[in-house]
């Protein structure tokens, strides 16, 4: 995810902003760029790759003496990783930073066809906007609200202007921005880590809240009406500064959810349909079956995504885990869409298992968080999860964004089929409210907290589901053995009695996935049969269960994909937290690695 960092005083403008930036490294970044307005001269500078080659750029430039000035480290969305693509972008005389996405961007290039775009980007059209309503209003203040008040979607905005050279136009909508102040020097940033050894106190910015801010002096509107700051004391811990006050990473992440979900989602969902730059008719012509293939936690992604394509758009799927594929001497027939899934884009099972269908002819479609990564690079397309860096080895947000693309895209290729639009409808309704069911109730956590502690012994876990829930059974398995290090297994509920029943006892915990919207008589019965036998149960459920041990409600009951998403956050939220009870090390859990680079 994208950082950035501004100033405003007299003190060495190059070096706040680079130190800054290098604060923000650990959101994950492709490329960087400074823009400095001194002495009515402004000066840009952008590199590709680490931050490293941003500061050997500028290791001759001289900052002293008062000024402001913006910095920017950027994870591709729009356009690849190039210096051209990377922020700051320039207009005129006038520069901009940006996180988020605009979502309008097209229908605002089209109005400003006397204007030549340099990069593929989405935020380079803020400041040619900026420029045309500045020459239409002769005021900065006026042309700046015009052109925030043009844009759709989410953003964080920070723009520097040689028309009022003494101020930073800000702006922020569904993306973080921060405003510190010490005296009469003003900071910003996305987050608390580069504000801290700096800023003194800080204001939020809430979603709405735009305005200027120049030496000693910070206005803040919302709307038309201007509004009063609320400064707090900062904190003095940058690495808790860098989990947002969380105390783990993965914590910080699964909280995360709601928001880079709908990242993952902007810009695709238009109206009444999916819509996909990435793909077109002619990429998908002649296919007639898909084989995903991808290891661990993308893996449960992809055989949740092949039950929804199946369902929704009808086509045939098969999922499978890359380090068997490797070997196992798989049939590949060239109408078959092969779809590779990974985190990081580097695991190098799924990279030799795309390099196989590769050659075999088939085409390929890589579904990762990560653009330029070796798998992005082989792929014939690729569908960027757009999640942001994730810290923590065990996966949280990078599987429910990885969903959120599979979902899309069984839709996507459902209109392609020209499957019912009504239902296509039904499924968007239910999308637009995935935020909503990713977002973490405190009251459900302090109960799946308090909960936890009855699961820290036994001799395993069950975790069981039908349909899709089956995968997220998996998943959730996964989630606790990583952590805890207790044994715990992913099964269809319908299999316990072919085998694994045998195990059931007291000292057995079943998790028990039981959807209201999908095979929820079928699923209790199973239920039942090992409660009849004394296993523990811990029901997760819009519905109440009378035989559970322990139940989990959740609130979405309107669609199984919301349930879905709330069943997915209860699970990682439990195996977070038996994970903290038994003393260990959530975000690095022993003999694992976040990316897996070898067989």
């Amino acid at each position: 995810m994208c950082g950035i960092v501004g100033y405003i005083g007299s003190k060495d403008i190059k070096k706040i902003l680079l130190e800054g930036l290098k604060e923000l490294e650990y959101r994950g970044y492709d490329s960087a760029g400074i823009a400095i307005l001194q002495n009515n001269e402004l000066k840009i500078y952008k590199a590709v790759g680490k931050l490293e080659n941003l500061i050997n750029k500028t290791k001759d430039l001289k900052t002293e003496g008062f000024g402001i000035g913006i910095g920017h480290t950027r994870w591709a969305t729009h356009g690849k990783p190039t210096e051209l693509n990377a922020h700051p972008h320039m207009g005129e005389y006038s520069y901009v930073v940006h996180n988020g996405i605009i979502e309008n961007f097209k229908e605002i290039k089209k109005e400003l066809n006397d204007v030549r775009f340099i990069s593929q980007t989405d935020t380079e059209v803020i400041v040619h906007l900026f420029e045309k309503y500045l020459q239409d209003l002769n005021d900065p203040l006026k042309a700046f609200k015009a052109t925030i008040d043009r844009l759709q979607g989410a953003y964080a905005i920070l723009l520097i202007t040689k028309a009022d050279p003494s101020k930073i136009f800000f702006a922020k909508k569904g993306s973080p921005l921060i405003v510190g102040r010490d005296g009469e020097e003003i900071y910003f940033a996305s987050s608390d880590a580069p504000l801290i050894g700096h800023a003194k106190e800080v204001h939020y910015l809430d979603d709405g809240e735009w305005g200027y801010a120049q030496l000693g002096e910070v206005v803040v509107y919302h709307g038309d009406r201007a509004i009063d700051l609320d400064f707090k004391p900062l904190t003095l811990n940058k690495e808790l500064a860098q989990k947002g006050g969380y105390r783990f990473f993965m914590e910080k992440e699964i909280y995360e959810q709601s928001d880079v979900i709908t990242e993952t989602m902007m810009g695709r969902i238009k109206d009444e349909e999916i819509e996909f730059e990435e793909l077109d008719q002619e990429f998908l012509h002649g296919i007639h079956s898909i084989k995903i293939c991808a290891c661990g936690t993308s893996y449960h992604a992809g055989l949740s995504g092949s039950y929804l394509i199946e369902k929704l758009a009808r086509i045939p799927v098969m999922c499978e885990i890359a380090s068997e594929f490797r070997y196992k001497e798989p049939i590949l027939q060239k109408e078959t869409l092969f779809v590779v899934i990974s985190q990081s884009g580097e695991t190098a099972d799924t990279l030799e298992a795309l390099k196989m269908a590769k050659d075999a002819g088939l085409k390929t479609l890589a579904i990762c968080n990560v653009d330029n990564s070796s798998i992005v690079r082989l792929a014939d397309r690729t569908i960027l999860t757009r999640a942001g860096i994730e810290k923590g080895v065990a996966s949280t947000k990078a599987f429910t964004t990885q969903l959120m693309v599979l979902w899309m895209l069984a839709l996507y290729l459902a209109q392609q089929k020209g499957i019912d639009p009504k239902k296509i409808s039904r499924e968007l309704e239910a999308m637009r409210k995935t935020p909503q069911a990713l977002k973490v109730d405190p009251d459900l956590h302090e109960r799946i907290r308090r909960l936890s502690k009855r699961y820290l012994h036994g001799h395993g876990f069950f975790f069981i589901g039908r349909d899709i829930f089956y995968p997220l059974a998996l998943e959730g398995a996964l989630k606790l053995k990583e952590i805890s290090y207790l044994h715990a297994e992913g099964y269809p509920a319908g299999e316990m009695k072919h085998g694994p029943i045998a195990l059931a006892d007291p000292e057995l915990f079943t998790i028990a996935l039981m959807p209201k919207n999908l095979l929820y008589e079928k699923t209790k019965s199973n239920v039942e049969e090992l409660s009849a036998r004394d296993s523990t149960i811990c029901a997760i459920s819009p519905v109440a269960f009378e035989l559970a041990d322990d139940f989990i409600k959740v609130q979405n009951a309107d669609h199984y994909m919301l349930e879905y998403y709330e069943m997915a956050v209860a699970l990682q939220i439990l195996a977070m937290e038996i994970a903290i009870r038994l003393g260990n090390d959530v975000d690095m859990p022993r003999n694992l690695a976040k990316s897996v680079t070898v067989e």
